[in-house]
């Protein structure tokens, strides 16, 4: 893990954490400027509080209160709230009074019915600028930036099973989140229809999990690409544990210079890093992969229409980030002539895999500050927080797409082969 010296602050929050005025007296001017803040999100049932202490804002049904301890962090608000919210949680310069998520949750309503008029969504699509391109130089840069943080944060707070940082799958409510996520990569399994000794080309390993799991319960050959170090070492140094290196060759390369043929082409939480700008990049590789009778799957967060990512979480968690809708992932099939079988959305239970992550993150956040500092802390909490919200209320969406070469009518006549082992583990 990194050392404090290269901590998330100095990396991804801004320096700049001085109040840009001081003095605790409040004016007429910061009163209405409150005001015009809560009708631009469109009056959520929350509270503010002013730096004196002042609860200007306080509604019969209030969920929570935001907290502002200085003007500045009022004026630098209102000049882009998508983005400046982040950054002023994290200096602690707002605090909220309550549960972030539901406080979240209250947020993310309010502004999407005020989007609906149209004036909310042409403000902020003013303001925000395009993601970092995911370029071959860029994704490498970008990639660094959130999976290069260090193994052993990962390690504190997801599964123990197969560090899947992607969307479990609940069989029943009551899973353990080790168990949905075994449930996940059988579900994923099932899917494809995988066989022993078929070849599996991977895009986006992560850290091993899914291509350790296929290689040990279905007797695959793995052949996974991924540009990050320090999950690539972690990966490669598990398949040996496990006896499983002669079944699995990890690459250290971009997804777009993948070779050879495969059976089945799988992706799972990759395409948020691609770009919009690159699914047709994405749909030549599998074309020139994938054999005449190949099927593959492809997992990722998504929208219901286009929309960019948060742009806090766009600049200091995820750059290069980019949640498509289900018309523009259509950008990797149409041009290539592949057939798409099956289309699952289980954005709940993303919802409830990162509640899972969220309780072991704040069960380690006293081990977590030691590496990094408070800045730090807070900006992974609000991310999490931030994202239940999005998946509990639909800012987001996580879908599965099925597909196949156009010509292959090896698919199964129905769906039973997913549903019919679901307990298995």
């Amino acid at each position: 893990m990194k050392s404090q010296g290269d901590s998330f602050s100095n990396q991804n929050v801004s320096s700049d954490s001085r109040p840009l005025f001081t003095g605790k007296n409040v004016t007429a001017m910061d009163r209405w400027l409150a005001t015009k803040l809560m009708d631009i999100v469109g009056n959520p049932p929350i509270g503010i509080k002013l730096w004196n202490d002042q609860q200007l804002i306080a509604p019969a049904n209030c969920v929570a209160t935001m907290h502002f301890h200085d003007r500045g962090a009022l004026y630098k608000l209102l000049t882009n709230p998508d983005l400046h919210f982040g950054d002023l949680y994290s200096s602690a310069r707002i605090t909220v009074d309550g549960e972030l998520v539901p406080f979240l949750e209250t947020v993310y309503r309010a502004m999407d019915d005020v989007s609906k008029t149209g004036f909310a969504s042409k403000l902020v699509n003013a303001w925000q600028k395009r993601p970092r391109p995911n370029s071959m130089s860029g994704s490498l840069d970008n990639i660094h930036h959130h999976y290069d943080l260090g193994n052993e944060f990962y390690e504190m707070w997801l599964d123990d099973e197969a560090m899947q940082y992607t969307c479990a799958y609940y069989p029943t409510p009551e899973a353990t989140l080790e168990e949905a996520q075994v449930a996940k990569l059988h579900h994923v399994a099932r899917k494809l229809q995988l066989k022993p000794g078929e070849t599996v080309i991977e895009a986006g390993c992560g850290w091993g999990g899914l291509a350790r799991f296929f290689a040990k319960h279905y007797g695959v050959k793995m052949r996974s690409y991924n540009i990050s170090k320090e999950q690539l070492a972690y990966a490669r140094d598990k398949a040996k544990q496990e006896g499983l290196d002669s079944q699995i060759e990890f690459i250290e390369d971009d997804y777009r210079n993948a070779t050879g043929e495969c059976d089945v082409f799988v992706s799972v939480g990759m395409l948020e890093h691609v770009g919009a700008d690159h699914y047709r990049d994405l749909g030549q590789v599998v074309d020139r992969v994938l054999k005449p009778n190949g099927r593959g799957l492809i997992h990722s967060i998504g929208r219901n229409k286009p929309k960019l990512m948060n742009a806090w979480i766009e600049k200091r968690i995820f750059p290069g980030a980019y949640p498509p809708s289900l018309k523009e992932m259509m950008d990797i099939f149409e041009p290539n002539d592949l057939s798409v079988l099956d289309v699952e959305n289980i954005r709940l239970h993303y919802a409830r895999t990162l509640e899972h992550w969220l309780e072991r993150y704040e069960e380690n956040t006293d081990k977590i500050s030691q590496h990094f500092d408070e800045n730090f802390v807070r900006a992974w909490r609000l991310y999490l927080c931030g994202s239940i919200a999005a998946f509990t209320t639909g800012e987001l969406q996580l879908f599965q797409i099925v597909f196949s070469r156009a010509q292959t009518n090896d698919v199964p006549w129905t769906r039973s082969h997913v549903y019919e082992q679901e307990g298995q583990s």
